[in-house]
């Protein structure tokens, strides 16, 4: 991945994941569809140039949870588990870069799911729950649940399940209508979707960040990068 420091992206928090991966255990097995093959990634582009798994994350749709100018010139998809301590800690760090760069237009912030359930079981009933959050109050909802979830949450699978329905009163959310959206079963696909193309787009663990600068550049943010480590990234991009 592109030169983060490995103490950032320690084993506890996710790089045991691409020992899963060589172990023939891609995490979800049957229950998600399996990521595009590394040779297949890398077909070369026209004119011999090889082609990044950068390349193949989803373009931004209405689907998207977007924080910030939609016109902003660079973009940040990040991958997040909402059980990973590192994601809980680049969470802030991301609502620092927002207050400077997302105020002045110049950045947005798309979220994405990527429970890792090998780690963290309780992961993608939380990313559900997210976007149930945003399905009963859109948007804004989708953030305000997501940054109370990291607030409360212990990580490494710590948050009791009670609590999903309390966080949506806490936003101001229908607790019934919740409850029944987080039994429906009716975002199991979206998920799945998210997970695959995380993975197809190079993800071996969280967080990770596929960083799109004016003219469509792409650069990589792994592991859970400081404020100035993050800012000289986007900086760089930006230029």
């Amino acid at each position: 991945m592109d030169n983060f420091k490995a103490d950032k992206f320690i084993i506890p928090g996710a790089i045991i994941i691409a020992g899963l991966i060589i172990a023939g255990a891609i995490f979800y097995g049957k229950k998600t569809p399996s990521p595009t093959p590394v040779n297949e990634q890398n077909k070369e582009r026209p004119g011999g140039a090889a082609a990044s798994p950068l390349d193949n994350i989803k373009p931004i749709g209405g689907e998207d949870h977007v924080l910030g100018n939609p016109e902003a010139a660079a973009t940040l998809i990040l991958f997040t588990d909402l059980e990973c301590p590192f994601c809980k800690r680049f969470h802030l760090t991301m609502k620092q870069i927002m207050e400077e760069y997302g105020k002045a237009g110049k950045v947005k912030w798309v979220l994405r799911h990527f429970p890792l359930e090998q780690l963290h079981s309780k992961a993608k009933n939380e990313a559900i729950a997210a976007e149930c959050a945003a399905d009963l109050g859109g948007n804004e909802k989708f953030w305000q649940y997501v940054d109370r979830l990291f607030e409360i949450t212990p990580g490494n699978n710590g948050l009791d399940p009670g609590e999903l329905p309390k966080i949506a009163e806490y936003v101001g959310l229908d607790k019934n209508q919740f409850i029944a959206c987080l039994s429906s079963g009716k975002f199991d696909r979206r998920i799945a979707e998210s997970i695959k193309d995380a993975m197809n787009s190079g993800a071996l663990g969280t967080p990770y960040g596929v960083l799109i600068g004016p003219s469509g550049q792409k650069s990589v943010i792994a592991g859970a990068l400081s404020y100035p480590e993050t800012k000289e990234k986007i900086d760089e991009m930006l230029k």
